[in-house]
């Protein structure tokens, strides 16, 4: 396996500047790099050079052995590969050729591979309910895989702010807060009023009909009061989740 990092470019230079590896032999690894053709889909292999970590499949729409075939792919080149809105039935295939290949039902993703060590503490997960939990966990999952240790705080919604304010001083010291809620969508507005740290709020379409699936806490996310919050998609943890560990590495 050959991770494809900064790493990995200066063990190359170097090679090249010492003499060890001929300019030819470079050239012909760092072609290898842009991305496999694998007929139905391009795999970005020099993603992980660009942004720090490798491309990451949405399982959503792909059979499972589209998502194997990705995954073996990544796998060849990368220490660590995430699958997100991944089946049971696509797990299965993936472990068939990659023991380490690990299921997390609750967010629906697959893992190959281990984060750097140690882990970066910084990153705090707060879920306002119950029904929230597979896009909460979809961001921790995120998180962790990009090397960072992950605070959960869940079932602290609005309805029983006392549940919240408990866990305040745990939240001050983190350097980025992921706030997953649906229904009406408050609890970022509070979270980013209590805490002086950046806030990701996640808006679900866990709510009633006037909720329109997650469209009523968007506008309202969008609309706090409280400065930075930013917002993300309907649902999507994963990009939540991303950019906690992007602010944390940073």
């Amino acid at each position: 396996m050959v991770n494809i990092d900064s790493n990995y470019l200066v063990q190359l230079l170097s090679g090249v500047r010492s003499g060890e590896l001929p300019v030819d032999e470079a050239l012909s690894r760092l072609r290898t790099l842009p991305y496999q053709d694998l007929g139905f889909a391009r795999v970005d292999h020099h993603r992980s050079l660009r942004l720090g970590f490798p491309e990451v499949v949405l399982g959503l729409g792909k059979t499972a052995e589209q998502i194997a075939s990705i995954v073996d792919s990544l796998a060849s080149r990368n220490g660590r590969v995430l699958v997100t809105r991944a089946s049971p039935e696509a797990y299965a295939l993936v472990k068939q050729k990659h023991d380490v290949a690990l299921y997390h039902e609750a967010a629906r993703a697959i893992t190959v591979g281990q984060p750097e060590s140690p882990l970066r503490p910084g990153v705090a997960v707060v879920c306002a309910g119950t029904a929230d939990l597979s896009v909460a966990e979809e961001a921790c999952v995120t998180a962790t895989i990009m090397g960072n240790e992950v605070e959960r705080h869940y079932d602290v919604g609005v309805a029983g702010v006392h549940r919240l304010l408990d866990i305040v001083p745990r939240l001050q010291g983190s350097r980025a807060i992921v706030v997953v809620a649906g229904m009406e969508g408050a609890l970022p507005s509070l979270v980013g009023g209590l805490a002086g740290t950046p806030v990701i709020a996640v808006p679900t379409s866990v709510g009633y009909g006037a909720s329109f699936g997650g469209l009523a806490p968007l506008l309202a996310m969008l609309n706090s009061c409280a400065p930075g919050v930013a917002v993300v998609n309907i649902d999507n943890g994963f990009g939540a989740g991303y950019l906690a560990a992007l602010i944390n590495r940073g």
